[in-house]
């Protein structure tokens, strides 16, 4: 499953909001620096959908706001 995903990094808090079918915006409280952000996102996934933090992965948006993760 492909889920979408809108990362708000520098956050005051780790917080998750669905947008639509499929599509989050995620707070993180961790910096984009060294891929850190997107690795705080991931394990906020994974808590949402109760899966293990190894079966969420960043299929693309590596650099940016907009994410796409695959979620096995």
């Amino acid at each position: 499953m492909r889920v979408n995903v809108v990362a708000v990094p520098k956050s005051s808090r780790n917080a998750i909001e669905k947008l639509a079918e499929g599509s989050y915006k995620i707070w993180v409280t961790a910096l984009p620096i060294r891929g850190r952000a997107n690795e705080a996102v991931g394990e906020i996934l994974a808590k949402e959908f109760e899966v293990p933090k190894s079966m969420v992965k960043l299929v693309s948006g590596h650099r940016t706001k907009k994410k796409v993760f695959e979620i096995s």
